[in-house]
This record gives C-alpha cells, structure tokens and sequence, in this order.
C-alpha cells in the first residue's frame, strides 16, 4: 500500500555536509509516527524516482545546498525541464516533469526543503554550522508532518528560519 506522504532525502553521508538529507531521515523515522508516511533516502534523484511521485498526497524533497542564505529554505516546486534532466543525478523539478511526461499529468504537490551546507568533500564529517542547520531544519520537518495539508505547507513558503 502506498502511503500518502512521501519524503525524499538524498546525499551522501560519506561527503561532509552532503549527508544533510538523510540525516533528517534519520531525525524522523526516529520522532514521527509513519502510518502515513513514506521515507526513501538515495544519493541522489534519478529519472525513476519519478515513479516514487505516484498516488502520493504531498512530496518533501530534503537535499544539501550551499546556495541557502538561511539555515533552510523552503519551496513550492514546479515541473522543469533544467540541465539536470539530461545528466546522471538530476534536480527535484525535473523529475516532476519526468512524472508529468510519463504520466500525462500534473505530478502530486512537491517542496523542496534545503539545508545550508559548507563542506562537501569526501571523508568529511558534518561541519559545526551544518549541524546546527540540521537542528533548525528537523524541527521545521517535524511541524511540517504534525499537519501534512497543502495548505499548510505553503503558508511555510518562504518563513525565515
């Protein structure tokens, strides 16, 4: 049975702050109760996660990003055709378009929550300030879960963390 709510992080615990994303994996399967629910961690998206998209209420992707100006962000994401589409790893709105293509319609409403990272280097740890974020952005995720409605989630847009 597929559970209505999926949540998506991806990275890699081997590259420092990169392991942000299934970080706040961990942080949930450890806090919330999944009834509803469903929590996939990768190293990164591919062209068939848009599979994972179907029959789903609500999507939260949770990725690393050293673009953050805040500790998070958090975004309403709409299906795109970007460079990453083409590529080995690919970005959250491409694969919503993937979803879109294959299954003829509109994929299911999608966020992106990313986490401010610093270091991404191999055989790194979680740096201090990365660590910190990930506190901040697990209590965001945990109130986002508390109450999984569309309408809920997009009063969140844009609110500084």
């Amino acid at each position: 049975m597929i559970k209505p709510i999926l949540v998506f992080g991806y990275g890699n615990l081997s590259r420092g702050d990169d392991a942000l994303g299934p970080l706040l994996l961990e942080h949930i399967e450890g806090h919330c109760c999944l009834d509803d629910i469903e929590l996939l961690n990768d190293f990164q998206l591919q062209i068939e996660h848009a599979l994972d998209l179907e029959n789903r209420a609500l999507v939260l992707f949770i990725d690393a990003s050293v673009a953050c100006e805040d500790a998070f962000d958090f975004a309403l994401l709409e299906p795109a055709r970007d460079k990453s589409y083409t590529t080995h790893a690919m970005s959250p709105a491409a694969v919503l378009a993937v979803y879109q293509s294959i299954k003829n319609q509109a994929p299911p409403p999608c966020f992106l929550l990313s986490i401010k990272a610093e270091k991404l280097e191999l055989g790194e740890g979680l740096s201090a300030q990365a660590s910190g974020n990930l506190e901040l952005a697990c209590a965001f995720a945990m109130q986002l879960l508390k109450k999984p409605d569309l309408k809920t989630w997009q009063k969140q847009i844009n609110q500084p963390s």
